[in-house]
């Protein structure tokens, strides 16, 4: 049977429209407008692919009403914020101590800081401790030759301790709080914490006077001198009512006792003592009347520093001519600073006080290190803190051409500790010469190389008089050992820009000067049209 094909027959349909009479209402006119990707037709310039939307992120309870979109990120979320990854646009959050205490990132809760001047090293800095602040971590800035930190310890509610010359003194024999803090310890039944608070504020001090007559000398002093040094602050804290200066120290060593005539071993000899004490005699008269180091620790500290908030020593007042100056105050400074915090951690061990964190930073590292022979050690006794003091700190230097520029082999290697016994090491800008001697102490793939050394460059050349800047300003790499760095683009907030920010360091140039000259009055042309 042959197959039946079925054939569909189209009919066509009229439909019938009905007219429109002035009673049926008219539609609006549509106007005409661009679509969800531009002007749609010819010449409209439709875009084919939609640029990318900033995005935001947020606590689950901040966003929960969202729907939840999320999208993995590959630097971690614990810390302060500090910018976006250069990258991914991830958020990145750091500081030393929440990768330490609550990241387990860590080793110990310190960084070092390099780069260029004029990169923003200062301003992740003050990033950093103002998050910290904000999670009860004190911020101690032990010496801000700039002045960059006051604002933002101000704005914190902290102290600002100012030194120089006729600005503000600083004993280096005052034991500070160390007297009261061991009184309290024997009261309440910690002898042994006593006794261990007076050591350290013994040896500190003992620390400082041999750093004073190092940079005054640019050679330390002899074994001998450091053991008639160490021996005549014993007889003064012995027989001297109060708290001592310099002058006392001095006139404790011309009395010539005879504790200070054993360990001179004179044999009974006075001319001895007095050959043996006599360079020693002379550098500390010269600490007391002047000299190249001032006045500055000649006389009793004029504002005591407080262990309960945020503190800056702002020495901005010293000429940056006056590099030895500048050394001895930083080491001053940084002495003072961590005397104050073991006294605080003593009494916390006791129950006395209740448990404080602080966040140490330690700016232009270099300056103290080129000071003389023999204050790396110095500076590495100083800067030496145990993970379990609960105490964080930051270094910062230029390159590491400054930390190893130094005349001796073993003081170069010390320097280099600093940067390799750090937990985190954070590079800005760094010319390709640096490297070398960077690679040797962190590892750095040749990516990450290329990426310091083109965040170095200059801004473009722009005569119109616009303010360009680097291309290297605010990006910064953070390494953690053998790990891939995070390039991170620091972001700041209306609090932190702007003119009365608190990261403005250019307040000087903000008010635009008068001109020498007045401008010429414009030239009017005559009735007949000639000039």
């Amino acid at each position: 049977m042959a197959p039946t094909r079925l054939l569909t027959a189209k009919k066509s349909k009229t439909v019938k429209t009905a007219k429109a009479t002035d009673d049926t209402p008219k539609r609006p006119a549509r106007e005409a407008g661009p679509g969800s990707r531009g002007w749609t037709g010819r010449g409209g310039g439709m875009a084919q692919l939609l640029p990318s939307v900033r995005e935001y992120r947020g606590t689950t309870v901040q966003v929960c009403g969202l729907w939840p979109f999320s999208s993995g990120a590959s630097s971690p979320m614990i810390g302060v914020p500090l910018g976006r990854h250069e990258e991914t646009q991830a958020t990145v959050c750091c500081d030393p101590i929440s990768w330490f205490q609550r990241a387990r990132l860590l080793s110990n809760p310190s960084a070092f800081i390099l780069g260029k001047p004029g990169l923003g090293k200062s301003t992740v800095v003050r990033r950093m401790f103002i998050g910290l602040s904000a999670q009860g971590v004190h911020p101690l800035i032990l010496g801000d030759l700039k002045g960059e930190h006051v604002k933002a310890v101000k704005a914190l509610g902290g102290q600002v301790i100012k030194l120089g010359r006729g600005v503000g003194y600083m004993n280096i024999l005052d034991p500070g709080q160390a007297v009261e803090a061991a009184q309290l310890l024997e009261d309440s039944g910690h002898h042994e914490d006593a006794a261990r608070v007076r050591a350290d504020a013994h040896g500190r001090r003992l620390t400082m006077v041999v750093s004073l007559i190092t940079i005054s000398r640019n050679n330390p002093p002899t074994d001998q001198e450091q053991t008639i040094l160490d021996r005549a602050l014993r007889v003064l804290d012995e027989r001297f009512d109060g708290v001592p200066v310099l002058k006392d120290l001095l006139d404790v060593i011309v009395s010539a006792p005879d504790e200070l005539r054993q360990v001179a071993l004179d044999r009974g000899d006075m001319n001895v003592y007095l050959q043996e004490t006599r360079a020693l005699e002379a550098t500390l008269l010269g600490l007391t009347g002047g000299g190249k180091l001032g006045e500055i620790f000649s006389r009793q500290t004029t504002n005591p520093m407080k262990r309960d908030r945020a503190v800056v020593f702002d020495v901005s007042s010293i000429d940056e001519t006056e590099t030895d100056l500048q050394a001895a105050v930083l080491l001053a400074c940084w002495s003072y600073g961590f005397g104050t915090v073991n006294v605080a951690n003593a009494l916390a061990d006791a129950g006395l006080e209740p448990r404080r964190n602080y966040f140490v930073v330690l700016d232009e590292l270099w300056r103290a290190l080129r000071a003389g022979k023999g204050m790396v050690d110095r500076v590495d006794a100083l800067t030496r803190l145990n993970r379990s003091v609960g105490v964080g700190q930051i270094m910062i230097s230029h390159t590491m051409s400054d930390l190893l520029a130094l005349p001796a082999e073993e003081d170069r290697m010390k320097a280099r500790g600093f940067v390799e016994r750090s937990g985190m090491v954070i590079c800005g800008g760094l010319p390709a010469s640096e490297m070398p001697l960077l690679t040797s102490a962190i590892p750095l793939s040749r990516q990450e190389q290329q990426k310091l050394i083109s965040w170095q460059d200059p801004p473009a050349w722009d005569s119109r008089g616009v303010d360009v800047e680097p291309p290297g300003r605010g990006k910064f790499l953070i390494k953690v050992g053998g790990r891939p760095g995070i390039p991170v683009q620091v972001s700041l907030t209306s609090v932190e820009h702007g003119p009365d920010g608190v990261n403005d360091t250019d307040g000087k140039w903000h008010a635009s000067p008068e001109p020498i000259m007045d401008p010429a009055a414009p030239i009017v042309p005559t009735e007949g049209g000639s000039l």
